[in-house]
């Protein structure tokens, strides 16, 4: 029993276990490093990618119009349009008879383009987005006053751009020179520009003159014959015409209603030295001879 027992006391310790040294290959250490700093560069770049094309989408979106329309009025017909720039009592614009302008909103700025005809502008006040009017080669820019522009190919200055100022205050330029120096105008002031952008000498005009096609009526002053039919044209048929050139530079001048053309013909033989001739649906004038 005393030997079981001894050789149970005395079992034989188990087999040690074999500890291998793992000793690093040349160049392990360097992949690993190369690899964490790759996979960090990529996330930076693509939180750079991914905030690039958020700022550019931010940036498309404010460059997108909150409202855009298009406005227009036929021979004849007249009509006043609100644009939706503040809460309650935005910009008019009145359309004069063949009218043709487009108008949009963007978050810093309001704009309008007058292709042809004229309108008067009674802007809402808002310096942080000032209202430009493009018109011809000129560019009309106000943050809130009332003014008219004209932009028409045939009629009263035709070929032109025309712009007076009822109240207020407005700066015109050349659209496509935008370091050349503005026009300033007060109410009381006018300024036209060619076809070209050259802006003319500051004309003065009474507040009240301006737009007088608003209460129906347009006025000559030492104007072509032709030129004031043309004019009328733009309102209704009037059913003249002119061969002659020396007839159609006759000059004629006062203030009429267009809805009475009747009277304007009857004066044309009292104010010139010609008559009217039946040509079909049309009459001729021509002039009157001894």
């Amino acid at each position: 029993a005393d030997v079981a027992e001894l050789r149970r006391g005395f079992q034989p310790a188990p087999p040690a276990v074999e500890r291998r040294r793992w000793r690093k290959r040349p160049g392990q250490g360097q992949g690993a490093h190369r690899r964490s700093w790759l996979a960090h560069a990529a996330a930076a770049l693509l939180v750079i990618v991914v905030a690039g094309a958020g700022w550019g989408g931010l940036e498309r979106w404010r460059a997108l119009p909150t409202f855009e329309q298009a406005f227009a009025t036929e021979r004849g017909q007249q009509t006043v349009v609100t644009l939706p720039d503040a809460d309650a009592g935005g910009s008019t614009l009145q359309l004069d008879t063949s009218t043709r302008l487009q108008a949009q909103l963007f978050r810093d700025r309001r704009e309008v383009q007058l292709q042809d005809g004229q309108a008067l502008f009674t802007v809402h006040s808002d310096a942080s987005r000032p209202f430009h009017v493009r018109a011809g080669n000129l560019r009309i820019t106000v943050v809130g006053t009332k003014f008219s522009v004209r932009h028409t190919a045939a009629g009263l200055d035709a070929g032109r751009t025309v712009v007076a100022v009822e109240q207020g205050h407005v700066r015109v330029a050349r659209a496509d020179a935008a370091a050349a120096a503005p026009v300033e105008l007060l109410a009381g002031q006018m300024v036209a520009g060619d076809a070209s952008g050259h802006i003319g000498a500051v004309a003065q005009i009474a507040p009240d003159a301006v737009a007088p096609w608003r209460a129906g009526r347009v006025s000559f002053d030492n104007t072509p014959l032709a030129q004031a039919l043309a004019e009328f044209e733009r309102y209704r048929s009037t059913g003249l015409v002119i061969h002659d050139p020396a007839v159609a530079d006759l000059r004629v001048g006062g203030s009429y209603n267009v809805q009475q053309f009747a009277r304007f013909v009857d004066s044309l033989a009292l104010m010139l030295p010609v008559r009217l001739i039946p040509r079909g649906e049309q009459r001729e004038i021509v002039l009157r001879r001894p």
